[in-house]
């Protein structure tokens, strides 16, 4: 039995979980240690149902799904106690001529204040290309509803990055 299970698992699992990393350190907002955990979750349940995963259309498509459930599920059971890190960070070197690191904080925290719905919208239709079909499907929404949230995050956004990301383009 275990040996069906492990055929190919390891190989999937080292090939997509920097792909998972990211989506799901944009999904947490930017906290690496949630997202580790959600990954080590996320693979361990594709694990559980290998079989059924491998033989899907799309495994890749199959573990985004579950870390997406994952980090919504995570995000209902915690929702009552959360704990968030300080805003204030300790002193931060200049950032380099041509890097794109303070660009990237500034989406991560603007990503932060999103709601985690709202987030696994953004996440979905813009960093992993999914149709608005297949967003509500990962979501068990509506496709109207899966519309409605992009339009809300999009602006919410655009209100949270400001002027921000102006600064970034003249320089």
């Amino acid at each position: 039995m275990r040996k069906t299970r492990d055929n190919g698992f390891p190989e999937f699992a080292a090939a997509r979980a920097g792909h998972l990393y990211r989506s799901a350190c944009l999904l947490t907002g930017g906290d690496t240690h949630l997202a580790e955990d959600l990954v080590q979750e996320t693979l361990g349940r594709v694990y559980v149902h290998w079989k059924k995963a491998s033989r899907a259309d799309n495994p890749a498509g199959y573990a985004q799904t579950v870390l997406t459930r994952v980090f919504l599920a995570h995000r209902r059971r915690h929702s009552s106690r959360r704990e968030r890190a300080t805003d204030v960070l300790p002193e931060v070197p200049e950032p380099q001529a041509g890097g794109d690191a303070p660009l990237r904080l500034t989406l991560l925290e603007a990503l932060g204040q999103l709601s985690a719905k709202d987030r696994a919208v953004v996440v979905l239709r813009y960093w992993e290309d999914r149709s608005i079909e297949e967003t509500a499907a990962v979501l068990n929404a509506s496709s109207a509803a899966v519309r409605t949230r992009c339009v809300r995050a999009l602006a919410r956004l655009r209100v949270l990055l400001g002027d921000s990301l102006g600064e970034y383009a003249r320089s």
